[in-house]
């Protein structure tokens, strides 16, 4: 039995289709202890100058201290887990604001990751990563939300990390059936070899 992180990003809810597949994605981990964290319907505070202090200072007003508080649980989440199943919509060529805030909150020195001599080193080894991406268009794989995953996961120790895509959604109904049915293969394979 796995301890599972689904981190749901997409603002569109019950439309989304990066959330049908995490759903989809629950739906084929049943049996494991899987924590939902939907971080557009329960946004994040905004990553702030406070948030930093709070996070990589020294924390001394309430405000800060709930912020480090709040960092704190989301680490512990990422730290319990074995498998970390992301849902990342690109939203103008980029992730959602919204992932991108908990990657900030998430991001910690001496805690998932260090400096070193020979630059910044993960913190968070042994984790698998499944990162859903849903795409109205059709990309290759240097696209902005690809090489971001890799390189945030990287940063804090997450390097087996497989990619799911649904691309050309935004062609319409017919190709976001076919789009959801791909990735819906993809999920399963994966799953089946955890």
């Amino acid at each position: 039995m796995s301890n599972v992180l689904v981190l749901k990003s997409s603002i569109l809810a019950d439309n989304s289709q990066s959330n049908k597949l995490a759903d989809y994605a629950i739906e084929k981990l049943q049996g494991n202890n899987i924590v939902v964290r939907d971080l557009a319907q329960n946004q994040l505070p905004q990553f702030d100058a406070t948030a930093t202090t709070a996070v990589r200072g020294e924390p001394k007003t309430n405000e800060e201290k709930q912020l480090l508080a709040l960092s704190d649980e989301l680490v512990t989440e990422l730290k319990t887990a074995n498998v970390v199943v992301i849902g990342a919509p690109m939203y103008n060529l980029n992730i959602p604001t919204q992932l991108k805030a908990y990657f900030d909150f998430i991001a910690r020195p001496r805690v998932t990751f260090q400096y070193t001599e020979n630059g910044p080193q993960g913190l968070l080894k042994g984790k698998k990563a499944i990162v859903l991406c849903t795409f109205g268009g059709l990309y290759d794989e240097k696209n902005i939300v690809t090489q971001y995953m890799k390189a945030i996961l990287g940063f804090v120790g997450i390097t087996d990390v497989q990619f799911v895509y649904a691309q050309g959604i935004g062609f319409g109904a017919e190709a976001i059936e076919k789009a959801i049915h791909l990735a819906k293969v993809e999920i399963n394979d994966i799953i089946r070899s955890l």
